[in-house]
């Protein structure tokens, strides 16, 4: 716990002997002390330099405690204020504390009263502010509220994502197409210490090739027929910042060599141009492509690989992680029912289970179209079933058991079992209504197989 050495105490009486009675008292405990006569003069001492506490008087000519009182909340909510009144009434003392006042002292004034009132005041404050100042580091560290997960491996992903943030490091996200990489390089910016300076995104498949070393170095003017201007690049436009490079490995050998230039020595050509240009920039790239065997088949340099596989972050696939479906059903039908102006309370318990029970090869950009199509497509407060396009009506079950020559039945059982406990996250009674039996026969099952 601080110590009283590190605390100061503001005064405010305009009865100067007063003042000067507590100030010793206040002294000998080790308390700093400041003095004021009025009000104004009080508030003219927090502005400057807010005290820890504050000890006013209800009544001084000039201004009564109560307005001072008011002020300080407004501008300095947290700064405790314990007033003092001779006049020992309750309206006065319940007016105090209404309008923030921590505590009250009635004169004439018991000092061991008034240090023990001071000494608790100053504790709890320090409790408050350390628990300000935690939440602010873990928003400063930890906010990543556009990305909507609830599973475990999302969770540890995000205990990486906020390790690597504040840093410059290059960062490789991995992933099949939709799984959010985009949203993942964002929340990473969004956490850095370049939060406030440009962020810049390229896809790098949408462009052919001589059109993407144009958008990333930029042009001098008469570089090419129909270059009538400089143009800035994307390496330019984020200078300060990061750049976001989305499916780079669908990047040409010719372009890979000069984007390995411009991560080794920070600096690039613009195309027509005779000098460099250098740039401070943090790159962030994704791709849903497996670089190492890309590598080995000599269609990614090894060098750059290597350069941008920093620290490399998986991003798994929805089929993964099904504890992050309902999540997603539910934000997802607050976004697109707000958009169409539909009022649909939610999906009933069918929708639910086939949409679980799904495979989602799209993984979340699917899932969020399939939710924008059943809301435009229900007719009533609840999405059903028909509301749902016919592949997730006809596909019951996640993965399909194949039926091996030699597989008993009971095998198939078993393994069908455990592939919809796996892909209902556990949830015993959403796989009991997507294999069609009581939950309590499920219970049974996994017993017999010793699947619990």
């Amino acid at each position: 716990m601080i110590g009283p050495k590190d605390k100061t105490v503001l005064v405010v009486d305009d009865d100067a002997s007063h003042r000067t009675m507590i100030r010793a008292h206040l002294e000998e405990e080790g308390y700093r002390v400041m003095e004021a006569e009025s009000g104004s003069s009080a508030l003219e001492q927090v502005s400057a330099g807010a005290p820890d506490l504050v000890l006013m008087d209800i009544r001084m000519p000039g201004g009564s405690g109560i307005e001072a009182l008011k002020a300080m909340k407004k501008g300095f909510h947290l700064l405790p204020v314990i007033m003092m009144t001779a006049y020992g009434s309750v309206e006065s003392a319940v007016e105090a504390l209404k309008m923030g006042a921590l505590d009250y002292l009635q004169k004439p004034l018991d000092m061991d009263e008034l240090l023990i009132k001071v000494d608790r005041a100053l504790f709890f404050r320090n409790l408050e502010l350390e628990n300000v100042r935690h939440q602010e580091r873990l928003n400063q560290r930890f906010d990543f509220s556009n990305i909507v997960a609830e599973s475990r491996a999302m969770r540890e992903i995000f205990e990486t994502m906020a390790l690597v943030a504040p840093t410059d490091a290059t960062v490789l996200l991995l992933g099949e197409s939709g799984t959010g990489k985009e949203l993942a390089a964002n929340a990473i910016h969004q956490n850095s210490r370049r939060k406030d300076r440009p962020f810049i995104k390229i896809n790098c498949a949408a462009l052919p090739e001589t059109l993407l070393e144009s958008e990333l170095f930029g042009h001098e003017k008469g570089a090419f027929t129909g270059a009538v201007s400089r143009k800035k690049g994307r390496f330019e436009l984020a200078d300060g910042g990061s750049l976001f490079l989305d499916e780079i490995g669908e990047m040409s050998p010719a372009t890979q060599a000069k984007l390995l230039r411009v991560v080794q020595e920070h600096e690039f050509d613009p195309l027509g141009g005779i000098r460099p240009v250098s740039v401070d920039v943090r790159l962030l790239a994704a791709t849903n492509k497996d670089l190492e065997n890309e590598v080995k088949e000599g269609r990614f340099r090894e060098d750059l690989y290597y350069r941008l596989n920093v620290v490399p972050i998986r991003i798994p696939p929805l089929r993964e992680r099904p504890e992050d479906i309902l999540p997603l059903l539910n934000h997802f039908l607050g976004v697109y029912a707000r958009k169409n102006h539909r009022s649909i309370q939610g999906f009933d318990a069918q929708a639910v289970s086939l949409m679980q029970a799904y495979h989602w090869p799209g993984n979340i950009r699917e899932l969020e179209n399939t939710v924008e199509r059943a809301v435009i497509m229900c007719r009533s407060e609840w999405i059903r079933a028909d509301c749902l396009p016919p592949q997730l009506r006809i596909a019951p079950c996640r993965d399909d058991i194949i039926r091996r020559a030699g597989v008993t039945l009971k095998e198939a059982e078993q393994e069908l079992l455990e592939k919809t406990l796996k892909l209902t996250g556990e949830n015993r009674t959403h796989a009991a209504r997507i294999l069609g039996i009581t939950r309590k026969t499920l219970q049974n099952k996994i017993k017999e197989y010793g699947l619990g």
